[in-house]
């Protein structure tokens, strides 16, 4: 095999949802390992809904996109081929390298995959996924135990950490997810105490009466009425962390600023947004304690596979249609 595929971007997505016409599937000649690099061959890509972001160039925090740039993500990659670099051929490697099949690389920014567990977990749990989950409750919720934590979106793939790491530290926590089903799971396998299904109808009732001492973090992933609804029943002191905003990704546009901001000031309350890079440098270390956790059989994780190289613009959108469950991967 001489050749590759690679998906480039196509068009930016303001303003409305993906479509097939935003991605561009070429085919290119593999390219050769030079002095010191590495030939990586993909198998596994990752899929984060910050990725639309990019795409729209209304992420500050990353260099914007071009047209014709290769799609930007991550993935886990074989060395099939070094000449001289950094790591021997069969070692498995993670980060991002974009939607390519192929790949060269030095090997910076790339970690070795953690021994002992499946090579995806560096895209899920071990992951920007997981090291946001901990990193935004821990940094900016500052959860103690007693407290009630509420996580929206709650059956994604950082949700579903935010909830396991809060039952850790002590809390009563309770989600917000979509589906009977993934309500279902949320109690079931990742520990949360309540679940609330919002497509069954309004949440606010079922807060009220689950948070009768109010709500002492919560963990958003979701923004729009659903933060509005939450931030009704904060308690005093209240830590309130924004981690993603599901809602706006279909327009591309900014929700509607929450009624209930004012709770803020009565509660004497914060609200933060972060950037988990701000962190990177504890990064090794948080992927340690949660390897311990995971081997304690503390802490779980979901991963949703989906297969083959030219479905992964269908792949990304699962993100923004609800139908992942856990952390949304492509098997190439």
């Amino acid at each position: 095999m001489t050749q590759m595929r690679q998906w480039l971007l196509n068009g930016h997505p303001r303003g409305r949802g993906l479509v097939a016409d935003d991605f561009k599937l070429v085919t290119r000649d593999i390219p050769a390992p030079g002095p010191g690099e590495m030939l990586l061959k993909t198998q596994y890509l990752g899929f984060d809904p910050a990725q639309k972001g990019w795409m729209e160039n209304v992420a500050d925090y990353v260099a914007p996109m071009a047209i014709g740039d290769v799609m930007r993500g991550s993935g886990v990659f074989e060395v099939v081929e070094s000449n001289g670099g950094k790591h021997p051929v069969g070692t498995m490697l993670a980060g991002s390298l974009g939607w390519s099949e192929y790949a060269v690389s030095t090997g910076e920014g790339l970690n070795v995959a953690e021994p002992g567990l499946p090579a995806t977990a560096m895209l899920s749990i071990l992951g920007t996924t997981g090291v946001t989950a901990w990193c935004g409750l821990f940094k900016v919720g500052q959860p103690i135990a007693g407290d009630t934590v509420v996580v929206s979106g709650a059956a994604g793939a950082t949700g579903s950490i935010v909830g396991q790491l809060a039952k850790i530290a002590g809390c009563r926590v309770i989600g917000i997810a979509g589906g009977a089903d993934k309500c279902a799971w949320l109690t079931a396998n990742a520990g949360y105490d309540h679940a609330i299904d919002y497509k069954a109808g309004p949440i606010k009732q079922q807060l009220k009466e689950l948070t009768p001492d109010g709500i002492d973090v919560i963990y958003d992933n979701v923004g729009g009425k659903i933060l509005n609804d939450m931030l009704s029943f904060i308690a005093t002191g209240a830590r309130v962390t924004i981690c993603g905003g599901i809602s706006r990704y279909e327009t591309g546009t900014m929700p509607a600023g929450p009624e209930n901001y004012f709770n803020l000031v009565f509660r004497r309350a914060t609200m933060r947004g972060f950037i988990v890079l701000d962190w990177a440098s504890e990064f090794p270390i948080i992927r340690k304690r949660m390897v311990k956790m995971i081997n304690e059989g503390k802490l779980t994780y979901q991963e949703d596979i989906q297969h083959g190289f030219e479905n992964a613009p269908d792949t990304l959108q699962r993100l923004f249609s609800g139908a992942n469950r856990g952390k949304q991967l492509l098997k190439l």
